[in-house]
């Protein structure tokens, strides 16, 4: 959905009054110069419907701005139904009062002839009802797009909020464990000491700044898992068989930020962390055109069941939905002694648009004036 500030006029407070000026001079101007016939002087018949015009805005705008607020748009529709009804009647009264008191009198006074005097004419209440209900549905879709705008961006903070738990939720013990081994290492005086810190910071700072755009590069998700996986092999050392293999072009190419590492994280935490034999794990990630293909599989413990629905994986399963909607595919597979995760993703050009994910709340969103 377009953001406000690309139509202005049409949804800004700042543009109100000028729209409805807009709306009734072309609604004037037609009758003026369409339904009134082509004889005769055009200053009257521009009198004629100016005074329609105002008329019609009597009866209009209650309907607008009373009875749908009030009374469709909270769903009461026996009391919308019985007081459209009654507003109804009182709108006939209003034009047999408009024709006999103000039309009539007028066209007398112009010397403007208009016919048979009839003031239960049914063709003015019949436009009259017609002008309120094509206003009305006006009303009616800019309510529509506010509540579509208020439900994304409400969709959006969720979203949001998810990917900042998932920063925040970055295993504690991979974090102690791997500040261990470097205090470890810096007691030996290692060379590793200073590879450590360096992919541990390059790992932080993707989590904490990179993340803050609402696509990144596939290229730097995957470093930031080759740089989890190398910090996890410095843990168990020579216990663990760790592969990992990625194959196509992968430059150019964009990917919503931490939609990989959490099932990388899953599969040390659920899967080898909790395995006494040695365990194994691989990763595969290939790229062809723009559809990229991660698996993992993890080595387990038959007994253990991972959770396919702890917090992080289900804030990714929820992004997905709304990020790409029809556009991924997820399968989560336990085969007793090892367990797979399968994901296929559209990924986007290089040429998107980046822009910081927005922050802000609901409530302090742009109103739409009607």
């Amino acid at each position: 959905m377009n953001d406000l500030h690309e139509n202005p006029f049409i949804f800004s407070p700042k543009y109100r009054l000028l729209r409805h000026l807009v709306f009734w001079t072309v609604h004037i101007l037609i009758f003026t110069f369409v339904f009134w016939p082509s004889n005769g002087n055009q200053g009257t018949h521009l009198l004629i419907s100016t005074m329609w015009a105002l008329l019609f805005i009597v009866y209009c705008y209650p309907v607008m701005y009373w009875i749908i607020p009030k009374y469709l748009l909270k769903e009461k529709y026996l009391q919308f139904g019985i007081i459209m009804f009654l507003w109804g009647v009182a709108g006939m009264f209003w034009m047999y009062i408009s024709r006999a008191y103000i039309y009539f009198p007028l066209a007398d006074m112009l010397n403007f002839d208009i016919g048979p005097k009839n003031p239960w004419a049914r063709a003015n209440l019949l436009i009259m009802n017609l002008m309120t209900g094509f206003a009305s549905m006006i009303v009616l879709f800019k309510y529509w797009m506010k509540k579509q705008r208020d439900f994304l961006s409400e969709k959006n903070e969720k979203i949001n909020a998810e990917l900042q738990l998932l920063k925040a939720q970055i295993h504690p013990h991979f974090l102690f464990n791997t500040l261990n081994n470097i205090y470890s290492y810096s007691l030996k005086n290692s060379a590793q000491t200073s590879q450590m810190i360096i992919k541990l910071s390059s790992l932080l700072r993707y989590i904490l700044y990179d993340c803050k755009e609402n696509e990144v590069m596939l290229d730097k998700e995957i470093d930031a898992m080759k740089n989890y996986i190398d910090l996890e092999k410095e843990r168990y050392a020579n216990r663990l068989e760790i592969s990992m293999n990625v194959e196509g072009d992968t430059k150019g190419k964009y990917i919503a930020p931490l939609l990989l590492l959490p099932f990388l994280e899953n599969a040390f935490k659920h899967g080898t962390s909790e395995q006494l034999e040695k365990p194994w794990l691989s990763m595969d990630i290939s790229v062809k055109q723009d559809t990229m293909r991660c698996k993992i599989v993890n080595s387990k413990n038959e007994t253990v069941k991972p959770n396919e629905n702890g917090i992080g994986i289900s804030n990714v399963k929820t992004r997905l939905s709304y990020l790409y909607p029809g556009n991924h595919e997820l399968k989560l597979v336990d085969e007793g002694n090892f367990f797979v995760v399968s994901l296929l993703v559209e990924l986007k050009q290089a040429n998107v648009n980046l822009k910081p994910a927005k922050t802000t709340s609901t409530a302090n969103s742009e109103k739409i004036a009607i």
